[in-house]
């Protein structure tokens, strides 16, 4: 496989997120501030309010303002991973939620989500930086 890369473990980080911070902003401070370049991301926990982003493969365009809830639900699963894009470190992150009657909602974390409550684990790859550039075929920020 010609894009297949290997990494060694680093440094495993564990933190509580503070009430009612921005979930994806939260997460990208503790990567920036502990220069983590390449990793992997597990969060768990409740938010209070959620924005989700869907990328439109047609128009080759995020849709951010269609998918807001202002409510509380509970952090099904997100995950995600760390590379450089830009020069510095960023989170590109999953979600998904579910509501008081257990409906599930999901996709791309952008800013805008009120934590609640919530605990993340990021775990550290060491090796070639992880590098996002444009990609011609699909417009997204990919892994070169």
């Amino acid at each position: 496989m010609k894009n297949l890369k290997q990494y060694e473990q680093g440094r495993t980080f564990i933190a509580k997120l503070k009430y009612q911070s921005d979930l994806l902003e939260e997460i990208n401070k503790i990567c920036i501030n502990e220069n983590i370049k390449t990793g992997w991301i597990n969060a768990i926990g409740a938010v209070s309010s959620l924005k989700l982003g869907f990328y439109n493969q047609e128009t080759k365009e995020y849709i951010y303002t269609t998918y807001a809830y202002d409510e509380a639900m509970e952090i099904v699963s997100c995950a995600g991973n760390v590379s450089i894009k830009d020069g510095k470190p960023f989170c590109h992150l999953h979600i998904t939620a579910a509501d008081k009657k257990g409906k599930c909602i999901g996709g791309h974390l952008v800013a805008g989500t009120a934590v609640f409550a919530g605990e993340v684990i990021i775990q550290e790859l060491l090796g070639e930086d992880l590098i996002r550039e444009p990609d011609g075929e699909t417009k997204l920020f990919l892994w070169k």
